[in-house]
């Protein structure tokens, strides 16, 4: 018996983000042939008092206020997937990454109502960013409505540690959308010395060869998944230096860049500098993958 597919999660707030943010999970979830799930974290001041009173009752979707008005807004529109919708009480930054069990991906808006407004990345993006079981892709503010498709997605590859799941994902939406992949690859500057007359000097073969050595790298972890999906075009572009300029920099022209989550050693952040940098700076919506060692193979 086949299973149902796993929901599309979509994190509002009744923000004019986070209703951006809904429009790109609806067009995620018809893509997926999936459900959606539209969900609310909703603090209640009152509901310890309430409990220890033995009079809360947990709110449900039906008195929601975020989730009426996206109700209303929803209703009668045509071509949309089956939408169900769900009240948690309690703060957003440990509500939602809990939403993830179960969940093919989690959609929010990287700014929501709290917080300070100059602030580009919000905690709770941050947060599900860091912590979901799913992938979550967090969908940057902008004025105009989300563009026509560029038709490509662009994936950040770590050649040194190449995860599955982070290259599955990304093979698997260019697939979704009919879009060329771009493969980001970064290697380490040309190493410096000093020439005898004091001055510092760039080798230029140091360069040349670990450049050669990372694409050598990324196109072996990258040949079973072009194999999987032929109908994918993958283009690497080589990044000297750290990649999360030349993310940032296609996240211009882009419609999805997908990173892998940082590896988690003790007391190290959830997030890596590179994921960091580009959900604080991108210019289009950013999936940040877990790593797990039980990724889908290629050749699933």
């Amino acid at each position: 018996m086949d299973e149902s597919p796993r929901p599309v999660i979509a994190a509002v707030d009744g923000s004019a983000n986070g209703n951006r943010a809904l429009e790109w999970a609806i067009s995620q979830a018809l893509m997926a042939g999936a459900p959606l799930r539209i969900a609310h974290a909703r603090l209640y001041m009152n509901s310890i008092g309430s409990a220890l009173s033995g009079a809360f009752e947990e709110p449900g979707p039906d008195d929601d206020p975020v989730l009426i008005r996206v109700r209303e807004a929803l209703d009668g529109r045509a071509g949309l997937p089956p939408i169900e919708y769900a009240s948690h009480p309690g703060a957003p930054d440990t509500v939602l990454p809990a939403l993830g069990e179960g969940a093919q991906l989690m959609v929010l808006g990287s700014r929501g109502r709290g917080g300070f407004a100059s602030l580009l990345l919000g905690s709770n993006g941050i947060a599900c960013a860091g912590r979901a079981a799913c992938p979550v892709v967090v969908v940057p503010r902008a004025d105009p409505p989300l563009h026509d498709p560029y038709g490509k997605v662009v994936l950040g590859l770590n050649s040194a540690a190449p995860d599955d799941s982070t290259t599955w994902f990304a093979f698997r939406e260019a697939a979704r959308r009919g879009a060329r992949l771009e493969v980001v690859v970064a290697h380490a500057w040309p190493a410096r010395t000093f020439t005898v007359a004091g001055a510092i000097g760039t080798a230029a073969h140091e360069q040349t060869a670990s450049a050669h050595e990372v694409a050598a790298l990324a196109a072996a972890h990258l040949r079973p998944y072009a194999e999987r999906f032929p109908e994918v075009a993958v283009e690497r572009v080589s990044a000297p230096g750290n990649a999360a300029g030349h993310l940032v920099a296609a996240s211009q022209a882009a419609d999805l860049i997908v990173i892998g989550r940082h590896r988690q050693r003790p007391l190290s952040p959830r997030l890596g500098s590179v994921t960091n940098a580009v959900l604080l700076h991108t210019g289009c919506p950013v999936a940040v993958v877990p790593l797990e060692e039980d990724a889908v193979p290629a050749a699933a």
